[in-house]
């Protein structure tokens, strides 16, 4: 195990990349309110360094995300482009369509099918599933669903997960994501199809961004990825041969961060147990 550097600001990596790939929720905010010192960060990067691009594993379109990130009070200039996992999900749904489709996931996740042609149906009808999410992340998990998913892989359906992600971070509260709801499908024998975080499509999509943005190609040795999570974040980006500056106090700082404040050796445990990997590491992000 190589336990990664600490760092104290994205200061000290300034000369070495020319693009960030950074994560949103537990990086900038944490669904109530925002990082000023993460944010002021991000500001300063783009305007001296290079491109931000936000890659997160919302279930919605990212231009449907953007009016979040205002309430939030996370300002536009701190982000060049934004890519959500809704974004490289829609491909795969719309070429689904018409379906139909069980989409299970709250109201607010609607924006994911706007314009698609497809047509919904309950677990006994559908041809397929589509998940954003629990309908109610605030009291559901996978429990919830057990006996659903086992009566839709009886019928070899698929699932299509927008959102990888397994937790996510709400002021002080860690709920429930998609990728919670695929995780139980898969262990019961269910075929989950995903293209967020940590697979390869958002990455693609995204240095697209990047690449247009600087009007060259992107040497991806000179690209760092920004995030919170071992299994979205940190293995996506080793999957991709992206560098990574890990974010201790997301939904891992219980595991992370001590009394003495951060543990580099604990950080390279934690992310080894995946099979994964940081070059960096910080408590918060800031410059």
């Amino acid at each position: 195990m190589t336990a990664p550097k600490l760092i104290s600001g994205l200061a000290e990596l300034s000369d070495r990349y020319d693009v960030l790939l950074s994560d949103v929720w537990g990086v900038i905010h944490n669904g109530r309110e925002s990082f000023p010192a993460a944010c002021a960060a991000l500001v300063k990067w783009r305007a001296e360094r290079g491109p931000v691009i936000l890659i997160s594993n919302a279930p919605r379109p990212s231009s449907a995300v953007h009016d979040q990130l205002d309430q939030l009070g996370v300002p536009r200039e701190a982000w060049s482009a934004f890519v959500s996992s809704g974004d490289a999900t829609r491909l795969m749904l719309g070429a689904r369509a018409p379906g139909p489709a069980w989409a299970i996931g709250p109201d607010r996740d609607a924006p994911l099918y706007e314009g698609l042609d497809l047509t919904f149906a309950g677990p006994d009808e559908a041809a397929f599933i589509s998940c954003t999410g629990p309908y109610d992340d605030e009291v559901e998990g996978p429990d919830d669903y057990e006996e659903r998913f086992k009566a839709t892989i009886a019928r070899g359906l698929p699932m299509i997960c927008a959102n990888p992600d397994i937790v996510v971070q709400r002021g002080d509260r860690l709920i429930y994501c998609g990728g919670a709801l695929a995780q139980r499908y898969a262990e019961l024998g269910g075929e989950v199809i995903m293209a967020g975080k940590p697979f390869a499509p958002i990455y693609g999509l995204c240095l697209a961004e990047a690449e247009v943005i600087l009007g060259r190609s992107v040497d991806h040795a000179r690209v760092l990825c920004i995030g919170d999570a071992v299994a979205t974040d940190a293995k996506g980006a080793n999957d991709q041969g992206l560098d990574v500056l890990f974010i201790a106090s997301g939904i891992h700082g219980a595991e992370t961060i001590g009394p003495d404040g951060l543990d580099a050796q604990a950080v390279g445990s934690l992310l080894a147990k995946d099979g994964a990997r940081a070059s960096y590491a910080i408590a918060d992000l800031a410059w």
